[in-house]
């Protein structure tokens, strides 16, 4: 979106890396609020109390609480047990979103690398626990619901597994990289100027756009993982 990047001052840092330092960033930040989240939860008694008010316990209950519901709404009362893994993916995609709109910050989303890297994550995670699941009877999944039309179907539902990694990250890189686009135009346009209102609307809309993204491809992702554990394939 912008040619620097204020993480581009950090040494050994080029234009060409500079997602990676973002997706880098990204990651130390997760890792240290999980630190301090988990400092923040307590024990025994102090930690099934609900947070009083505004606080890092209650924002880490908060975006738990909200993962959790959504993955009993897809998977069902199995979902609980993937509630770290969907949280890491939409707290590490939201994250890495919003730093685009920080001025002078490249978001790792709008490089098509990390988002099929993320996407690719996806794609081992849903066929790992299918497999876990089924055993190696899961690969029937891929042949069709008769065997005598295994021979067309099959390669179709290979082709459809494949691009799902593809279809996850394209997605992601583009609308990231084009929300983000819009806001740092309507920025430049109304830079140095009073009339501040027109650059919060969509700076707004960045901020709705970040978090529907990670949205989807969290949702996308407990879909993918609901139906390579369905026993009904």
């Amino acid at each position: 979106m912008t040619h620097f990047s204020w993480i581009q001052l950090i040494p050994t840092v080029t234009h060409e890396t500079v997602h990676v330092a973002t997706a880098i960033v990204t990651g130390g930040i997760l890792i240290s609020v999980a630190f301090l989240g988990r400092r923040a939860l307590g024990n025994g008694d102090a930690a099934i109390m609900p947070a009083s008010g505004f606080s890092l316990k209650g924002t880490v209950e908060l975006i738990i609480e909200f993962i959790e519901g959504l993955a009993q709404t897809v998977i069902g009362d199995e979902g609980r047990k993937f509630v770290p893994m969907f949280a890491t993916i939409f707290c590490y995609i939201l994250i890495n979103n919003l730093f685009g709109l920080i001025p002078g910050m490249t978001p790792a989303t709008d490089n098509i690398n990390t988002t099929l890297a993320v996407g690719l994550f996806s794609f081992v995670c849903y066929n790992y626990y299918g497999i876990k699941e089924h055993g190696l009877p899961y690969l029937k999944h891929f042949l069709g619901p008769v065997m005598w039309l295994a021979f067309l179907i099959g390669p179709l539902e290979i082709v459809s597994h494949i691009l799902r990694p593809m279809t996850l990250g394209i997605r992601l890189q583009g609308n990231i990289f084009a929300d983000h686009t819009v806001v740092a135009v309507f920025i430049d346009l109304f830079k140095g100027m009073w009339f501040i209102p027109v650059p919060a609307v969509f700076y707004g809309m960045g901020v709705f756009v970040s978090f529907m993204q990670a949205f989807v491809f969290t949702m996308l992702s407990m879909i993918y993982i609901s139906m390579a554990i369905a026993h009904d394939h």
